[in-house]
């Protein structure tokens, strides 16, 4: 039996050049334990394209995401991280998650986000060996897995790890 995760939101960051399906395959199992799921980019309304050219519409503006109003933030990645971690309001919206205890779910270089957010400080977590030396010297304790949780905080190196990343996320959304 699948975990309930009714009344339940979850963000996730979604920009040009994200992975495809470390956005999707999370969304897909979030949403079928019963999660509402909420996309936010630079624009509402716009369509990014994906690493692999699978196409994703923002559903609302990072500017408009109230933290409050979610449970969890899902940071995939790709070169979309690269990108929206030089954004003050989007490593705002990651601390405010952090300081709240709510699920940070980083996987591949989404990582980065987390890292320039300034929330991985002491933190077990794994993500792309790419980005092992900028995890670590962010002061995250890296482990070499395909999926890591520590507290409120869940990682992953790749998309081959979905499964077990997805499966996680959900198992610290519901114990929330």
């Amino acid at each position: 039996m699948t975990t309930s995760l009714h009344n339940r939101r979850v963000l996730s960051f979604v920009g040009d050049i994200y992975e495809d399906l470390e956005l999707w395959y999370p969304k897909l199992r979030l949403i079928e334990a019963g999660a509402e799921f909420v996309t936010a980019g630079e624009k509402a309304g716009e369509t990014y394209a994906g690493k692999n050219g699978y196409p994703c519409v923002s559903d609302i503006r990072i500017d408009d995401a109230n933290p409050e109003n979610f449970d969890a933030i899902l940071l995939p990645g790709g070169f979309m991280p690269d990108r929206l971690r030089r954004r003050d309001d989007v490593k705002e919206l990651i601390r405010h998650f952090d300081k709240t205890g709510k699920c940070v779910a980083a996987i591949c270089h989404g990582g980065w986000l987390a890292i320039s957010a300034g929330v991985y400080r002491g933190v077990k977590v794994t993500g792309s060996l790419g980005i092992k030396d900028d995890l670590e010297n962010a002061g995250a304790i890296w482990v070499d897995a395909p999926v890591v949780v520590d507290k409120h905080h869940v990682s992953s190196r790749k998309p081959d790890d979905l499964p077990w990343f997805a499966a996680a996320m959900i198992d610290v959304i519901a114990k929330q």
